[in-house]
């Protein structure tokens, strides 16, 4: 199982001192927050990509890809009934598409639940049409960049846009490209009627990228969620992709974060491991 973690969890830290720990931690992986290098894709120079891709490969690192698309943006909105709004947001990704592929990464999580929230006079239904047709406008971008949008259902306490894993596979239905997929995550899920490693197993043709966290908004092992099972889940799908650490609680610091997370992963993992049938 591949372990990677999100580059805000270090909050403050410089790139080179961040990615370090996460790989003295263990993760082979780091995610990224686009937010974290410029304000808008558009402000990040080719230098600047180049620079943050050399860092990465430096400390060990395979940058996976980013998440929080749009977070910390203006005029940005997945579901807005604006035609000219919903161009801005595909154009938009479009460029995220690009700027994932040249940090190295391959795969763009879209949740940023306040860009995509419900906007007066909208329903559920229209919002998952003009999602989708903001979404199928950049997925030529997606091709020619070799760069996958995994969507991600959120809980309720974010949003009230895709709520739960079935509408996020809806969603994907209605795009119909292999470039738009699913992406899990632990304290969504959480909030979910079925049982976490039943989604899992029921959206296992989809799935193709994970987030491991816990409802209290620390990391994996940090609270109440046993991930023993989760993993397990993950294994018996076949799963091959990342397992990416995102917290929301900072307050532990990075390195307790980091390293705590990963111990817990790796204690699930041998138990995941230790119960499968010989």
């Amino acid at each position: 199982m591949k372990f990677a973690i999100c580059n805000e969890t270090f909050v403050d830290w410089p790139f080179d001192k961040a990615f370090a720990m996460a790989r003295e931690c263990g993760y082979t992986g780091i995610e990224i927050a686009p937010f974290t290098i410029g304000p808008s894709a558009f402000d990040i120079s080719a230098a600047k990509r180049a620079e943050v891709r050399r860092q990465a490969a430096a400390a060990g690192l395979e940058v996976v890809g980013l998440h929080w698309l749009l977070a910390k943006t203006t005029g940005f909105h997945l579901t807005s009934p604006d035609e000219e709004v919903r161009g801005k947001t595909s154009h938009y990704l479009g460029e995220l598409a690009r700027l994932c592929s040249d940090l190295g990464g391959k795969v763009m999580v879209l949740g940023s639940p306040q860009q995509r929230n419900l906007l007066p006079g909208v329903t559920h239904e229209d919002a998952m049409l003009y999602a989708a047709e903001v979404i199928r406008a950049a997925v030529a971008e997606f091709e020619a960049c070799g760069v996958t949008l995994a969507v991600e259902p959120l809980g309720p306490s974010e949003g009230d846009f895709l709520n739960t894993a079935e509408l996020g596979a809806q969603l994907c239905a209605k795009v119909q490209s292999d470039y738009c997929r699913l992406h899990l995550d632990v304290k969504a899920m959480s909030t979910e009627s079925k049982p976490i490693p039943q989604i899992i197993r029921e959206q296992k043709q989809l799935l193709h990228h994970f987030h491991a966290n816990d409802p209290n908004k620390l990391g994996p092992g940090m609270g109440e969620v046993e991930f023993a099972p989760i993993f397990a889940a993950l294994q018996e799908i076949g799963y091959d992709g990342w397992v990416s650490v995102e917290v929301f609680d900072y307050s532990p610091g990075a390195e307790n974060i980091a390293r705590t997370s990963m111990k817990n992963m790796q204690a699930a993992l041998a138990q995941a491991n230790a119960a499968r049938p010989s």
